[in-house]
């Protein structure tokens, strides 16, 4: 059996050697769309974080196997894989812990002005202090917030989970509108927007969450109010999310874009208030404890396969 890895960078330093006891594995950092047929030439299994496997890929080489190292298969022509008899297999659950620690990072991050204190110590001004501390900028507590999230899913619902141990007032808002007994309180979205202090998105983006946060709903936000969006790129207006940094105070932390990487014209970049935004480039799944789950998961996905399971 031969394995081919398309973007192993996109991994970063896990070590992929365990593919190798089912046959002959080849990694490649990065593959370009006009390099994938012809890299992909014998093998038998494909393994593809964000490498286009398209009707043309399989028509073109042999493959039995698609593994997808992400939970998301939106590159991956679904369709045409059911139709030539290639299962695809992807990865579910494995980021879950790392989600979650790095959506409450950023938030306490924010809340706790740690950028602004820490510059402040490490430029040698707390060495000119006349007193003991520093209070120029007032740093928050999680505690009584009202904190809203949107999605409910095992993600939402450890994110809910962890700010309740915080000691904030949780409620939520299904964009499906099958999430179903859970102990939360149910809100509509714009009533969420309205009444809560933080709203956290955690989820996919499809026909009902795309643009599903733009101007209208981000002028209902409290003035410093917090959206955080650890869900997908395409849920918020990122124009609008910049213009209402400036003009009302709101503050964001964001680890996904509509674009990733990022274009150097989004306007996130040219926001004024940018003590009021954290933005990290698509790392909060990215653990590395959750990589190493991701490789596991994987592995047995190609041993099922092997299996007849």
């Amino acid at each position: 059996m031969k394995i081919v890895c398309l973007d192993a960078a996109t991994l970063g330093d896990v070590n992929l050697d365990v593919f190798a006891k089912f046959g002959e594995f080849v990694s490649f950092d990065m593959t370009n769309p006009s390099q994938t047929i012809s890299r992909l030439s014998g093998a038998d299994v494909v393994i593809t974080n964000k490498v286009l496997i398209t009707k043309e890929v399989m028509d073109a080489t042999n493959l039995r196997l698609i593994c997808v190292s992400a939970t998301g298969t939106n590159n991956i022509d679904m369709a045409y894989a059911k139709e030539k008899g290639i299962p695809v297999k992807n990865v579910a659950g494995y980021s879950t812990p790392s989600v979650v620690q790095q959506t409450f990072a950023s938030l306490l991050s924010l809340l706790n002005e740690v950028r602004y204190y820490d510059d402040y110590v490490k430029n040698g001004e707390w060495v000119k202090s006349e007193i003991f501390t520093n209070l120029d900028r007032s740093i928050f507590e999680l505690s009584g917030k009202n904190f809203g999230i949107i999605g409910l899913g095992e993600i939402g619902k450890s994110v809910a989970k962890v700010a309740s141990a915080f000691g904030a007032n949780v409620c939520y808002f299904s964009p499906s509108g099958n999430t179903q007994d859970v102990i939360y309180k149910r809100f509509g979205l714009d009533e969420m927007l309205q009444t809560c202090d933080i709203v956290s998105i955690h989820a996919p983006l499809n026909e009902k969450t795309k643009g599903l946060i733009g101007k209208r709903e981000l002028d209902l936000m409290k003035k410093g109010a917090i959206i955080s969006n650890f869900g997908r790129g395409g849920i918020v207006d990122e124009s609008a999310l910049a213009a209402a940094i400036d003009e009302r105070g709101l503050k964001a932390v964001l680890d996904v874009l509509e674009c990733e990487p990022m274009n150097a014209d989004n306007a996130l970049l040219n926001v004024k208030n940018k003590q009021n935004l954290i933005i990290t480039p698509h790392v909060a799944w990215a653990s590395f404890e959750a990589r190493i789950r991701l490789v596991n998961l994987m592995v047995k996905n190609i041993e099922d396969f092997i299996n007849g399971e």
